[in-house]
């Protein structure tokens, strides 16, 4: 907007296209190369195409060959000085312009412009970048640069327009939410920002977040958000893995018995507390016996939600050099055993509230059903509450449950 543009509601009819891509593994890379090349094929004259994001930090040469048609490239590290890109695509050029500026680590200056994504009622709001973790399958540290932490005071600036804005949830992210601050000099830097955020947006009420370290999960975290009606209390905890050499060989926190403390804590502080992970099958060198302990773990902790990915060889990792051992059918084999195990206990974890109430918010209705979300299901990656009846989008309603499905709950407004 301060640089004289305004968001276009369809691409077709914009000057400028910028295209967010993805280069954390193959199959979002295929798919950010698909959408680049489909906007390429319809560019208008005097439209432009940027693209911006992990896959131009990560491959802009292989972008530059593979698409025709790209005006610009833009990586992660520099995202706000998009504007600067613009003005000099209308400067005579023979090729795509790179603008990768010099940098080991994100853009501290952001430019005051607003770091969050609003969908709906529900808004992604940044408050770290980067990642300092050493994981053996991640290439993020290497697209994005060492963790940077964006200043508390920004957070809540930031925080303040969404709930001027009508925002009824905001949701936290970063690659580690809960290493927020550190780098700031703050200790249970997260807790400290959930805390004054809860006084900074009193109308606002949810507040949720994502993406937490296993082990960085404190005591005074947990006694937060039992205290605080507003802090869902949903925990996001990608494991990995369960088996403890499956953990090391990944890099990754290994002490499980540890794991099993932070868990039960949250459970005996929050005994309705929604628990969601992510695994990852197939790494290299996981045998039966290893795979077997993670069943064993999944049918012991009985998540709410589990996100099952096979492991990606992916290049200028660590793990890269321990070869891709297990065959690709395996990999799947292993995947559908997780996610079969998962559904009964998913489907057992929502039947356990019917009859019982909470609160939805409203996110979209059709065919005279209302569609929305309750605390224990995140925007996209979980499940849904369904209703009979037509409710306004973007109410928070009081319901009663009356049915279960694998995913969903049915209900009814109350």
């Amino acid at each position: 907007m301060a640089a004289g543009y305004r968001e276009a509601s369809q691409p077709e009819k914009s000057d400028l296209v910028i295209v967010n891509t993805c280069g954390f593994i193959q199959p979002a890379r295929e798919e950010s190369l698909q959408v680049l090349r489909e906007f390429a094929e319809s560019k208008k004259a005097g439209q432009y195409l940027v693209a911006a994001g992990c896959l131009s930090e990560r491959e802009k040469q292989q972008l530059a060959r593979e698409v025709d048609g790209l005006d610009a490239l833009l990586g992660t590290r520099r995202w706000a000085e998009i504007a600067a890109v613009v003005e000099r695509l209308q400067q005579p050029r023979q090729s795509p312009y790179f603008h990768f500026p010099e940098t080991d680590h994100i853009l501290e200056d952001d430019g005051n412009v607003v770091r969050a994504a609003v969908q709906g009622s529900s808004a992604y709001l940044k408050i770290a970048d980067g990642c300092d973790r050493l994981c053996a399958f991640c290439a993020i540290p290497l697209i994005k640069g060492p963790m940077r932490s964006r200043a508390l005071a920004d957070v809540l600036a930031d925080a303040a327009a969404l709930q001027a804005a009508g925002v009824r949830e905001i949701i936290l992210i970063a690659q580690d939410t809960t290493t927020y601050g550190r780098d700031l000099g703050l200790r249970d830097g997260l807790t400290e920002l959930l805390r004054q955020l809860n006084r900074a947006v009193p109308q606002v009420p949810w507040i949720r977040f994502m993406y937490t370290f296993p082990g960085m999960i404190t005591d005074e975290l947990i006694a937060l958000m039992a205290e605080k009606n507003a802090i869902l209390p949903y925990l996001d905890i990608p494991l990995q893995h369960a088996h403890p050499d499956v953990l090391q060989r990944m890099r990754r926190p290994s002490d499980m018995q540890s794991v099993r403390a932070t868990l039960g804590k949250i459970r005996a502080a929050m005994p309705d507390a929604a628990l969601r992970t992510t695994f990852i099958v197939g790494f290299p060198g996981e045998t039966e016996a290893e795979f077997q302990a993670l069943l064993d773990f999944v049918d012991e902790i009985r998540f709410d939600h589990v996100g099952i990915f096979p492991y990606y060889h992916e290049a200028d990792t660590a793990a890269f050099g321990l070869g891709d051992t297990v065959p690709g059918e395996l990999k799947q084999e292993r995947v559908q055993r997780l996610a079969a195990l998962q559904e009964d206990i998913s489907l057992a974890r929502n039947r356990a509230w019917v009859d019982k109430e909470l609160d939805v918010l409203i996110e979209g209705v059709g065919d005279d059903i209302s569609a929305g979300r309750s605390f224990r299901d995140a925007p996209e990656i979980d499940g849904l509450v369904l209703l009979d009846e037509v409710l306004e989008v973007g109410a928070l309603v009081r319901a009663r449950v009356t049915g279960a499905l694998i995913h969903d709950l049915i209900a009814k407004k109350i």
